[in-house]
C-alpha cells in the first residue's frame, strides 16, 4: 500500500463527507423535505448543472471499462465513444424549457410525477417505479464494482473489504444530504475528472515515445487497432451508426439524466450548461478511450480490460499525481452511483409508498423512509456486487438500454405529441422493456445494429398506434352516446 497514493483520495472522500454536512442543513430548514431531499430546491446554476449531468453520465465505464474495451478493440471504439458527446446538448435542448417549466408550475419531483399527471394512471406510475429499480440497480451494481475494484487496487485489500468502504463512503453523504449534496459533489468530481484525464493522457504519451512512436507499435502488432473496425473488426459501419441512438439520442429517456432538466434556476442556466457540458464531455470521453488504446503500447499484456486504467496510472505516474488521477475514476463511480440511489429511492419513496402504501404519511415519516430506503438499497446492491462480471461497461449499458427502450417515448411524445394517451404509453413501456430483454438475452445485435435499436423502435410505433387507436375508440363511443 501506498500512502502517498491514497492521501489525494483521502482528502476528496473528507471533503465530499463535510459537503454532506452543509447540504443536511438545507434537508432539515427546508419547507418540503420531497423537494430539498430529491431535488435541492431546483436552484442548480449553469455551472453545476452542465457538472452534475457529466458526473452522472460519466461513471465506471467511462474511466474504468471504457478505456478497458478500447485497449482490447483499438481505435474504432474511441470513434464510437465519441457519440456520446452531444449529450448533455440533446437532453437540455429537447427537454429543456419545456420540462422545467411543467415541473416547477405542478411540482413534480420525479420523472415519474411528470408521467402520473401527464397520462392520468397508476399503473405507469408502478411501471416506471419499476423499471427503475430492476435496471438501475444493474448500474449502481456495475458502480459499487468499479469502486470496489479500484480501491482494492489502491490499497491492496481484498475486493470486499474495498467495496465496504466504498459503499459506507458514498451512502453516508446522500443520506445525510440528499439530492443538494450529490449535486454539489458532483461539481467537484466533474473538475477532478476533467483534470484527471488531462493529466493521464499527456503522461501516456510521454511514456510510450509520443503519439507516432505508440501507433507504430500498435500497427505493428495489429494494423486494425488503429481501424475504425476494431482488432476483430468487429465494428461495423451499422452497429456504431447504431451505437449513438444508446449513448447519444437515446439518454434523454434515462431518468437520472432527465431529472436534472428540471432542476435548473432558470433558462441562462441551462443555455450555458450546454456549452460547458458538450465541451466537457468531449474532452473526457475522447481523452479516457484515446488513454486505454494507448495504454496497449506502453504497457502491453494486460489481460482484465478494468485493470487497464489503474494499473497504467500508478505505473507511469509519480505516486502523489497517481492518486489525483485516480480520484477522477473514483470520482465518476460516486457520483454516478450517489445519483442512482438517490433516484432509485425517491421512485420507492415518492413513487410507491406515498401513491400506493402511504399517501396521507406525515413529514416525519416521509424523512425516516427516505432515510430508511436509501440504506437499505445501498444494502442490497452492496449484496449483488460481491460477485463482480469482469467488464463493468457491459452491464452499465445494459441499464441504459432497457431505461431508454422503457421511458424515451413516453417522456418526448408527451411533452409534444398531444394525442398521445394512457394506453399508448402502457402498451410502449411494456413493449419497451419485453423487448429489450428479450433481444439483449436471445438475439443480440440484431441485423449487426446495437440491440437497443429495435426495442426503441418497437416502443415508438406501439406508442403512436395504440393512442391513435384508442383515441379514435374513445371519440366513437362519445359521439354514440
Amino acid at each position: 500500500m501506498n500512502i502517498t497514493v491514497i492521501i489525494p483520495m483521502l482528502f476528496f472522500l473528507v471533503l465530499f463527507f463535510l459537503i454532506g454536512i452543509w447540504a443536511n442543513k438545507y434537508v432539515k430548514s427546508s419547507n418540503s423535505f420531497l423537494q430539498e431531499y430529491f431535488l435541492g430546491g431546483r436552484e442548480l446554476g449553469g455551472f453545476v448543472l452542465a457538472m452534475t449531468m457529466i458526473a452522472t453520465y460519466g461513471s465506471a465505464s467511462s474511466f474504468i471499462g471504457g478505456p478497458g474495451v478500447a485497449y482490447t478493440t483499438g481505435l474504432g471504439w474511441v470513434l464510437l465513444s465519441m457519440a456520446q458527446l452531444p449529450t448533455g446538448y440533446f437532453v437540455l435542448m429537447v427537454l429543456g424549457k419545456k420540462f422545467a417549466i411543467l415541473a416547477k408550475r405542478n411540482n413534480y419531483i420525479t420523472v415519474i410525477d411528470f408521467l402520473k399527471d401527464r397520462y392520468q394512471s397508476n399503473t405507469i406510475v408502478f411501471i416506471s417505479a419499476i423499471s427503475i429499480i430492476i435496471f438501475l440497480f444493474s448500474s449502481m451494481t456495475a458502480q459499487w464494482v468499479g469502486g470496489g475494484r479500484l480501491i482494492e487496487s489502491l490499497t491492496g485489500l481484498s475486493y470486499q473489504t474495498s467495496l465496504l468502504i466504498f459503499v459506507i463512503a458514498v451512502s453516508v453523504y446522500v443520506v445525510i444530504g440528499g439530492f443538494r449534496a450529490v449535486v454539489l459533489t458532483d461539481t467537484v468530481q466533474g473538475i477532478i475528472m476533467l483534470l484527471g484525464t488531462i493529466i493521464l493522457l499527456v503522461a501516456t504519451i510521454a511514456a510510450g515515445g509520443g503519439i507516432e512512436t505508440i501507433m507504430q507499435g500498435l500497427v505493428s502488432e495489429n494494423p486494425n487497432l488503429v481501424s475504425p473496425y476494431g482488432a476483430e473488426r468487429e465494428l461495423t459501419p451499422l452497429y456504431v451508426s447504431t451505437f449513438w441512438i444508446l449513448v447519444g439520442v437515446g439518454v434523454i429517456g434515462l431518468p437520472q439524466i432527465a431529472v436534472r432538466a428540471m432542476s435548473y434556476k432558470n433558462s441562462k442556466s441551462m443555455h450555458r450548461a450546454i456549452i460547458i457540458g458538450t465541451f466537457v464531455t468531449g474532452a473526457i470521453m475522447l481523452g479516457m478511450h484515446l488513454i486505454g488504446v494507448l495504454a496497449r503500447g506502453v504497457l502491453p499484456g494486460i489481460e482484465i480490460g478494468d485493470k487497464v486504467m489503474p494499473t497504467l496510472t500508478l505505473e507511469i505516474l509519480p505516486p502523489i499525481l497517481a492518486g489525483l488521477v485516480l480520484s477522477a475514476p473514483m470520482a465518476a463511480i460516486m457520483s454516478t452511483v450517489s445519483s442512482l440511489l438517490i433516484l432509485v429511492s425517491s421512485s420507492v419513496v415518492k413513487d410507491i409508498y406515498l401513491n400506493f402504501i402511504k399517501p396521507n404519511a406525515q413529514e416525519g415519516q416521509i424523512k425516516k423512509m427516505s432515510f430508511l430506503v436509501t440504506i437499505i438499497i445501498g444494502v442490497a446492491v452492496f449484496i449483488f456486487a460481491l460477485s463482480p462480471p469482469d467488464l463493468l461497461v457491459w452491464l452499465n449499458l445494459f441499464s441504459f438500454g432497457g431505461l431508454e427502450s422503457v421511458f424515451i417515448w413516453p417522456i418526448v411524445l408527451g411533452l409534444y405529441w398531444k394525442k398521445g394517451n394512457k394506453y399508448g404509453a402502457i402498451s410502449s413501456m411494456v413493449m419497451g422493456m419485453t423487448s429489450y430483454i428479450v433481444f439483449d438475452r436471445f438475439f443480440p445485435n440484431p441485423l449487426g445494429m446495437h440491440t437497443v435499436v429495435l426495442p426503441v423502435f418497437i416502443s415508438l410505433i406501439t406508442f403512436i398506434v395504440i393512442s391513435l387507436i384508442t383515441s379514435l375508440k374513445e371519440k366513437n363511443v362519445i359521439q354514440q352516446s
